[in-house]
């Protein structure tokens, strides 16, 4: 089931969303907020798995919250602004959705939701290889040897066999076709192959790292229940 937290300072905003959710299957509407102060104690209090989240409000942006989170959940931004997408997708937001919310747009929104929180199956096979270009080198190199994908803004820097090319596609882009099964969304900036991943590393307040040769890359909190789930670990 997928804990959803709505905020949006303006009430039929909010009850439109919740009309909208009423519909769709394996969701529990948790709460609202009406503002980023309010939200920011509704998500520790709430824990939600997925923020449908406004912009421009009163006290603080949608971003504002964002950067006050110390372990966000995951974002849908919904809005009546064009000019933040870019700062939204660079937040690693799941979709960023215009009103009035076109119901194909949000029900295609929260399915890639429920993909990224472990809660669906991936809806199409993965590609076997990717083409890559970074200026005037290109590889065509098979997804299982890539053992980490960064994200650099809407970018994407590759790590494989030495090199280290950057992809102009977003993390997100990518992990829509990548089969969750092997490779792992780690926090926000990073996806993991696990095949590729030597130990995991325990530190301070039950932090946990995946060991990747010589780099190590942290697990969000949030992360940390659907890594214990994969059968591999």
């Amino acid at each position: 089931m997928m804990r959803v937290l709505i905020v949006d300072d303006e009430r039929l905003a909010r009850a439109e969303l919740r009309r909208m959710l009423a519909t769709r299957p394996g969701i529990t509407i948790v709460g609202e907020a009406a503002n980023a102060a309010e939200a920011a104690q509704q998500v520790a209090a709430l824990q939600p798995d997925l923020l449908l989240l406004d912009v421009q409000m009163p006290g603080g942006s949608g971003f504002d919250l964002l950067d006050a989170l110390d372990d966000p959940p995951e974002v849908i931004f919904t809005t009546a602004f064009d000019q933040y997408a870019l700062q939204a997708f660079e937040a690693s937001a799941l979709d960023y959705l215009m009103k009035p919310i076109e119901p194909q747009r949000l029900a295609a929104a929260l399915e890639r939701a429920a993909v990224r929180l472990g809660l669906a199956p991936m809806p199409s096979a993965a590609p076997r290889k990717l083409f890559i270009r970074d200026g005037e080198r290109c590889w065509f190199v098979r997804l299982e040897d890539i053992r980490l994908f960064e994200s650099e803004g809407n970018y994407t820097r590759l790590y494989f066999e030495g090199a280290t090319p950057l992809m102009a596609r977003s993390l997100l882009q990518l992990e829509q076709r990548l089969d969750p099964q092997q490779f792992f969304r780690a926090n926000r900036r990073h996806i993991v192959n696990l095949a590729a991943v030597k130990g995991i590393e325990n530190g301070e307040g039950g932090a946990m790292s995946l060991r990747i040769e010589d780099m190590t890359v942290e697990v969000s909190r949030r992360r940390m229940a659907a890594l214990k789930q994969l059968q591999e670990f």
